[in-house]
């Protein structure tokens, strides 16, 4: 009985590991069941994957840990009231909602595009952060005053103009990052859409950003 025991045990065992090395050759996955988001990036189709190479180190422009504050301070967990900051997991969830055609949520890299070229979340839109975050009182009529913001506004959020006043009830679900959580670009874009009107709820705050994205060994594409 206990040779019998034993060579159950050395079959189980023997089946673990194989079943592990099976796991194993088929790439580093994102989770258990989450192998890969597929995704459009200027019009090309790429593969969210995470790095299966054992030699992939962050990339230079991110590996760097000092940072002058101000401005580079450590952000808060919580950017504001109502809104929530997510992670990487609901990031390529919403990620997969834009890849299955939901045109009601926007990713959005609120980095310049001298930090794009360095990097950016493949299916995420750059609208920098210097575009939207001007000095707003919440009106209409002061925050058209900035150049092109009105514009972005209703052309790329879904905002609408009615009698003057801005209207949110049709806008996007925005997900907001930029180069990390020593980074206050997409932070302070929020609090000025906030400021106008944009409602809560309908803002989503990557804090980890570029950094922690390239840090899990996730895709990043380069335009």
């Amino acid at each position: 009985m206990n040779f019998v025991k034993a060579l159950m045990l050395t079959a189980l065992v023997s089946g673990v590991a194989l079943t592990t090395q099976l796991r194993a050759s088929e790439g580093n996955q994102i989770t258990p069941g989450l192998q890969s988001v597929e995704v459009m990036h200027s019009g090309d189709k790429v593969m969210i994957t995470r790095s299966s190479d054992k030699d992939a180190k962050i990339p230079g422009s991110f590996a760097k840990v000092a940072r002058h504050c101000p401005p580079f301070c450590i952000q808060p967990a919580s950017v504001a009231s109502g809104v929530e900051t997510v992670a990487e997991l609901e990031v390529l969830g919403y990620l997969k909602r834009i890849g299955n055609g939901d045109r009601k949520v926007m990713v959005i890299d609120s980095r310049t595009p001298e930090w794009i070229i360095r990097g950016t979340i493949p299916g995420s839109v750059n609208i920098p952060w210097n575009k939207i975050n001007v000095d707003v009182q919440g009106t209409f009529e002061i925050a058209a005053e900035a150049e092109g913001l009105h514009d972005i506004l209703t052309e790329q959020l879904g905002v609408q103009e009615v009698d003057g006043h801005l209207d949110f009830r049709n806008s996007k679900t925005l997900v907001l990052f930029c180069n990390g959580s020593w980074c206050p670009q997409s932070s302070s874009n929020i609090k000025t859409l906030l400021k106008l009107g944009y409602p809560a709820y309908k803002l989503k705050w990557y804090r980890g950003g570029m950094q922690d994205w390239v840090s899990l060994g996730l895709t990043t594409v380069n335009k």
